[in-house]
């Protein structure tokens, strides 16, 4: 391994080890070429197999892998921070970061997604391995963007089929892919039941029926994960985020960001480094 770590590309096997601390400090990139692994990933379990591509952010809750005999795959392990600092400024990437946290497995249908995918992992990674050409820095964070924008748009195609299937679901389902789609401009639970044509009491109803959870606190989850996404870009100020949440002003922008997440948004920021 070089003195500068931030990107890793590994061809694993099945005796291959994935390091407690990378799943700290690295996002995880794996495309699995042969043979399947299996992980609880929130406490729920899930399979990967051949021709799957999986994701989950540092610090996930993963654990309990078990691989088949003839796993081979390939690894892109991406440092926290060197990703976080060069998302592009895009909420399209907001909704696959939310997406990505409940669904870490794609089932690629394509096999120009497959080779997208490989070449998305070289391409980085041939560009984090020359560091002796002039601009090394500006290439390697534009290139690192450039990823993301591929990785996203082969996500989009399986967040646009769980969008479909979602908004033929349940009123719960439905309700959990309205927040989803409007928390950033609307937090009222009277909001979310006008767009399902039921009373805001039938909707908390619903919801701590299926989750032992109202909808307020629904609502309020939601829009934490998107706030803390926000927070994370540092290429945002805190007043621009608070206009784009609809919010009248940035004192009352920090007082729901404290009363969210413990501390103010400004806080936050530099308990990120």
């Amino acid at each position: 391994m070089t003195k500068d770590s931030r990107i890793i590309l590994i061809e694993a096997n099945s005796i291959t080890k994935f390091p407690v601390d990378f799943q700290m400090d690295y996002h995880a990139h794996i495309y699995c070429h042969n043979g399947s692994l299996s992980f609880l990933f929130k406490g729920k379990k899930f399979e990967c197999v051949k021709g799957d591509f999986m994701f989950w952010f540092a610090e996930s809750d993963v654990s309990d892998f078990v691989f088949s005999a003839d796993f081979k795959a390939s690894i892109l392990w991406v440092k926290k921070q060197f990703l976080m600092d060069n998302i592009p400024d895009q909420s399209w990437g907001i909704d696959v970061q939310l997406y990505s946290r409940e669904n870490p497995i794609l089932e690629l249908n394509k096999k120009n997604d497959k080779t997208q995918v490989l070449a998305n992992f070289n391409l980085l990674n041939e560009t984090f391995l020359d560091s002796k050409q002039l601009f090394y820095e500006e290439v390697l964070k534009l290139q690192m963007q450039i990823f993301l924008f591929r990785m996203w748009n082969i996500f989009s195609k399986n967040y646009q089929r769980r969008k479909r299937s979602v908004q033929s679901g349940t009123l719960y389902e439905r309700f959990q892919h309205l927040v989803q789609l409007h928390c950033m401009q609307e937090r009222e639970v009277r909001f979310y039941a006008n767009k399902l044509n039921i009373t805001a009491k039938y909707l908390n109803f619903i919801c701590k029926q299926n989750s032992d959870v109202t909808a307020s606190e629904w609502i309020q989850r939601i829009t934490k994960e998107r706030i803390i996404i926000l927070l994370q870009n540092k290429n945002r100020n805190i007043s621009e985020i608070a206009d784009e949440m609809n919010f009248s002003s940035r004192s009352f922008f920090t007082r729901y960001v404290k009363k969210l997440l413990g501390v103010s948004p400004s806080d936050y920021r530099n308990r990120l480094g």
